[in-house]
């Protein structure tokens, strides 16, 4: 067995098909496959099912395949320990980002990165806290940016800030003549959340958790589509602090502060446990940082760097 033939079978199982992942591994497709059967006959089974269009992992090639892409990772670690001397400011970075964090963050963050980095090959993937968790421990993805905690023993957190959450509230609800809003004075009706799968819908219920039961929820699949249907159709949303910027003046009349206590999020940098490229890491913490208010971010990464 080899790290070769499990960089194969990764590649076959992204196309889906033998002559895609041997152009992509520069290789023949003939070289491919029987490296691939090579290994196949070595483990005294098939990891592919062939008679599939397209081809298809069976269904212990595809623990196999997980396991190889661990495996490859790790090996890539290996690597960069001993290079790390060398390569400090530069390299390759998969970042998954949360789409509630996303719109605040990315703008600025491609910009930095190029400004200041540019030998930092950044790849943003923007998917839900679930799947960031997933590609993480799968080894798909190196860091990513998220709510915490996720109470994930495989995976190291570093806060980065602490985000308040606003209410948005339409002209015409009678909560709108109040200048803030006490957490036992937010309704449970006329709620307006995103759909399942983003944290901060959790957040939002969680933090109406103690009210009645709900007699109208409505989900959408982002702030800015909270926001306009909030306008259009009245009732309520819960905001995040960063996405008040975005907002115009006029939009701004409708927001107000949730107190006591006041509402936040904590986000973080999150890696696996193993993960080595440590200058990498300050550096992505570094360029997000410049991007949050200085009163929003962890006290202790305003002092110390990250050290694994």
């Amino acid at each position: 067995m080899t790290l070769q033939q499990l960089e194969y079978i990764i590649a076959v199982d992204k196309h889906r098909h033998f002559v895609r992942a041997a152009e992509s591994c520069h290789v023949t497709q003939s070289t491919l496959s029987m490296m691939i059967q090579k290994l196949e006959q070595e483990l005294e089974m098939n990891i592919f099912d062939r008679e599939a269009h397209p081809v298809e992992p069976t269904s212990i090639g595809r623990k196999l395949i997980d396991q190889a892409k661990i495996i490859l990772y790790n090996a890539q670690q290996f690597k960069e320990i001993a290079n790390s001397e060398l390569h400090q400011d530069s390299g390759k970075v998969i970042l998954g980002v949360i789409p509630t964090v996303a719109p605040y963050i990315l703008p600025r963050l491609f910009n930095i990165i190029h400004k200041n980095n540019p030998k930092i090959e950044l790849h943003v993937r923007e998917i839900t806290t679930q799947e960031i968790i997933k590609q993480l421990e799968n080894a798909d993805i190196d860091m990513a940016l998220l709510a915490t905690p996720l109470n994930n023993s495989n995976l190291l957190e570093i806060p980065i800030y602490y985000e308040k959450f606003f209410a948005y509230i339409s002209p015409s609800e009678t909560l709108y003549d109040k200048e803030f809003l006490e957490i036992h004075q937010i309704p449970s009706d006329n709620l307006w959340v995103l759909k399942e799968g983003h944290c901060l819908r959790n957040q939002v219920m969680r933090l109406c958790e103690k009210k009645s039961a709900f007699t109208s929820i409505y989900e959408a699949g982002s702030i800015d589509t909270l926001i306009k249907i909030v306008e259009r159709n009245g009732g309520y949303t819960i905001i995040p602090e960063l996405h008040l910027e975005l907002l115009n003046e006029e939009q701004k009349k409708n927001v107000r502060p949730i107190v006591n206590p006041e509402p936040n999020r904590e986000i973080s940098l999150v890696v696996r446990n193993d993960y080595v490229k440590e200058r990498l890491l300050n550096i992505i913490a570094k360029n997000i940082s410049d991007i949050i208010p200085e009163p929003m971010l962890n006290d202790r990464l305003k002092k110390f760097s990250i050290k694994l």
